[in-house]
Formats: C-alpha cells, structure tokens, sequence
C-alpha cells in the first residue's frame, strides 16, 4: 500500500557516507521533531536526477531553510558510497542530507518502488517529493513518469511550504 498524507514513515535504517565511513541513520534520528524534505530518486548519476532534480534542490536550498525546514534529505536505492561520491560530485555535500536505500526496504515499505529490471536497473525508487513534520507526511507529490520532475521538484514544494 501506498504511504499518503497523514500517514507516519515507518521505521528504517539508512545508510549515509561520512568522513568517518558508513554511518546508519534511522527515521527517528532524520524526522523526529523536525521539520523535512525529503525528495526521492530513481538513481544517484542518472541524467534526469543530477542534471534537473537535484540541482533545483541545491538552487533553493536557503529559500526552502527560510520557510522552517530543518533538513533536505534525498533517498536512492543505491549504495551508501555510490550516494556519497554523487554528493561529493554535485557539491551538495553538507546541505543535502544523501540517504542509500541500497536493498530498498524503505522504499518497499511505503509503496513507492518502481520496476526498472527491464532497463537493467533492478528495484529503484519512484521520483517524489514530500514535507514531513514530525515523522507525519504533510505533503507528498509523486511524478507519474519517472524522467521527469516537475511535481516533485523544488520549486513545486516551496510553493507548499
């Protein structure tokens, strides 16, 4: 079943790359209390996620913490190092929060996982965006073709926010 405003994230491990290794980092530890937005990707280095996705996200990183935000956070069915080297190569290493979804149980777990084995690419994440208070989904915009980010860009969840 698909997750929906007003339902509450369940609960998950992430793993995220730091300059101390591999660190996990759990939806209590991202979303208690706080205010986030966390944005989703089919993939870390595809052409549509790093070259219109993620850079709208970096472009208005400062308007987005102006609206209340605590934290931008994106999450991929990748591996932690293969997040951390896109974070590193895109510059948004330390504004945006880059969350490996590597076997995909957090995106399986709210019904968003998206069937790319035909393209060779496995289980991946469907593009969405969403504001999440307090662990709670306030807003959550999910684009009906993957190549595109229109409804889950940055830009669309500003004028949310």
């Amino acid at each position: 079943m698909t997750i929906k405003v007003g339902d509450r994230l369940p609960a998950a491990t992430f793993k995220t790359k730091t300059a101390d290794g591999v660190k996990d980092i759990t939806t209590d530890e991202i979303f208690k209390g706080k205010k986030v937005v966390l944005f989703a990707v089919p993939g870390a280095f595809t052409p549509t996620c790093t070259m219109n996705h993620l850079p709208g996200y970096l472009e208005n990183h400062d308007a987005i913490l102006a609206k209340g935000v605590d934290q931008i956070a994106v999450v991929a069915v990748n591996d932690p190092f293969v997040m951390g080297a896109w974070a590193q190569s895109t510059g948004a290493e330390g504004k945006i929060l880059f969350l490996a979804d590597g076997s995909a149980s957090f995106t399986k777990a709210i019904g968003l996982e998206l069937d790319l084995t035909d393209a060779g690419l496995g289980t991946r994440s469907k593009r969405y965006a969403a504001i999440v208070e307090d662990g709670v989904v306030k807003a959550l915009n999910v684009e009906e073709v993957s190549g595109q980010a229109v409804v889950s860009a940055a830009s669309a969840i500003l004028e949310q926010l």
